[in-house]
């Protein structure tokens, strides 16, 4: 991927909108389209890692109420030319053709790679990578199963995403409990284990993942850094790529205070 002088690549993750409720999460949305507003003005690249939502399922003709202020500023930021990439996370992995048919965004279900102005960068929500939590695992490839999707279909979708949201807004990973956001120190941390197993065989010089909601920015070599990109539940952080170097930002001090 190329990248036009003055021109800057944007990650973020964990939205969850629908969570807790759907008047806070509104006023969340309003904040992330103000942030889109921003960052477009020299965007090359957005890039939306995963749990955009609380719960997403696209049934055949129906998609969840809501988010209208969101999917309408994708729209239109696709439609003036800024590239956009979104990854399925664990709480929305359930996508099936509305993005890339109606917004003309990529989606993506499996981490990727890219060269982007000569850094390499590994990208992916990163739930169930890593060492531990195989219980999880374990779901992971139930809800991915074609099999069940097709049987959750079945349910009519007043039932069936009124009964998802209930229990996807009782998860840990939506609230952003205490065990979410305590760093658990780097030799702990899974997905910079993850990274340092990748890095023994194929060098990145970025490994960008959300899941954690816990901002962190861990340098894992000297030419190496593992970001997690927090939430906008609590944290309000994305990430930014200049052409040389990726930051982690706030959204502003008072975010960063919450």
């Amino acid at each position: 991927m190329q990248l036009p002088a003055g021109k800057r690549v944007y990650f973020a993750s964990d939205f969850h909108l629908g969570a807790p409720d759907m008047v806070r999460s509104r006023d969340r949305e309003r904040k992330i389209v103000a942030w889109l507003n921003e960052v477009s003005k020299d965007a090359a690249h957005i890039f939306l890692v995963g749990d955009l939502f609380d719960f997403w399922f696209e049934y055949k003709e129906v998609i969840p109420k809501g988010y209208t202020r969101l999917l309408g500023k994708l729209a239109e930021l696709r439609d003036n030319g800024i590239g956009i990439s979104v990854f399925i996370g664990n709480h929305d992995m359930w996508m099936n053709g509305y993005f890339e048919d109606e917004l003309d965004i990529p989606v993506y279900y499996e981490p990727q790679t890219y060269d982007i102005a000569g850094k390499q960068f590994y990208i992916g929500h990163g739930d169930g990578l890593g060492p531990g939590d195989h219980g999880y695992k374990m779901l992971k490839k139930v809800f991915r199963n074609p099999i069940c999707r097709w049987l959750f279909s079945l349910i009519h979708p007043s039932w069936g995403i009124g009964l998802a949201n209930y229990f996807s807004r009782k998860s840990r990973a939506a609230t952003g409990g205490e065990h979410e956001e305590k760093f658990l120190g780097e030799e702990n941390e899974w997905l910079a284990i993850y990274s340092k197993e990748i890095l023994k065989t194929t060098h990145y010089d970025y490994f960008i993942f959300g899941h954690r909601h816990l901002p962190l920015d861990l340098e894992l070599t000297s030419n190496s850094h593992y970001i997690n990109l927090g939430d906008w539940l609590r944290y309000f952080t994305y990430a930014e790529f200049d052409g040389t170097t990726t930051t982690l930002k706030y959204l502003n001090q008072e975010s960063r205070a919450k």
